[in-house]
């Protein structure tokens, strides 16, 4: 883990995710940053891939330990999701072992109020979590904080450890993460952000309330939450208050809105 911290801090080059990973002996490492006024959670990097699909499990159901450490701001230690109670997460737990996921510890990125994070630990099928495993991984979870917040004056300065240059900063004067810590370039889940403001407008909801109402229609579908909301961005969804569901533009009742005109319509349609 010290050689993990040192690449962090200057800036190493490498998977990160898969290091991270090794170095804490466990199944998975993802991290995730918030991102916009809903704070939602968007992936940096993931290892390997069962860890993305669980992080993309968690952000459609909007349950989870991931999310519950956000909130609370405390870790939240699982190492064994049989030992969890049924009525905690009931829409994720059975879904999580369906991919393999034995046990979960989730750690919260940040200080005091402010969020900036979560790191996301899958343990291996011993289904426990050590305490240098824990203490590793809450070493690991305030440096990127640390990163994050740049509280480091060469993350700011895009320098190196020898002072030197700009590695793969903005050069602005804004957050650099270094290569390490590459920040994202651009939102993995733009279609869910645009989608949420869609709704939003529709139904005349709030921001959280229209991504409550995607989500609910996504686990609905038994679809991915993107796959949805490329389809509202498209125009091929539409929410109202009718029934509190989704409405068909044919009005044929069948519960969705299909409707290809608008701005972001595959055709020639007007918005």
């Amino acid at each position: 883990m010290a050689d993990v911290l040192r690449s962090l801090r200057l800036g190493g080059r490498g998977d990160p995710a898969r290091a991270c990973a090794l170095a804490l002996g466990a199944e998975g490492v993802a991290l995730s940053l918030l991102v916009g006024n809903g704070r939602m959670a968007e992936p940096l990097w993931c290892h390997p891939e069962v860890s993305a699909r669980f992080e993309e499990l968690q952000f459609t159901l909007g349950e989870g330990p991931g999310p519950d450490a956000v909130r609370t701001g405390s870790p939240v230690m699982e190492p064994d999701l049989d030992r969890v109670r049924p009525d905690r997460w009931p829409a994720l737990l059975p879904p999580a072992r369906d991919l393999g996921v034995h046990g979960v510890c989730c750690f919260p990125l940040g200080i005091g109020a402010i969020r900036v994070g979560v790191l996301t630990v899958l343990c291996d099928g011993d289904r426990t979590m050590s305490v240098q495993q824990s203490a590793d991984a809450t070493a690991l979870a305030a440096a990127l904080t640390g990163a994050l917040l740049n509280g480091d004056g060469r993350w700011q300065r895009g320098e190196d450890g020898n002072g030197n240059g700009d590695r793969g900063g903005s050069g602005n004067g804004g957050p650099v993460l270094g290569l390490f810590l590459d920040r994202p370039t651009g939102l993995h889940r733009a279609a869910v952000h645009q989608a949420t403001g869609m709704i939003s407008v529709q139904l005349g909801v709030t921001m959280e309330e229209a991504l409550l109402r995607l989500r609910a229609h996504a686990y609905g579908s038994e679809r991915p939450l993107g796959e949805v909301a490329d389809d509202v961005v498209a125009r091929r969804l539409r929410f109202n208050n009718s029934d509190d569901t989704t409405n068909n533009a044919s009005d044929n009742g069948d519960g969705f809105d299909d409707d290809m005109n608008g701005p972001y319509s595959p055709g020639d349609g007007k918005g």
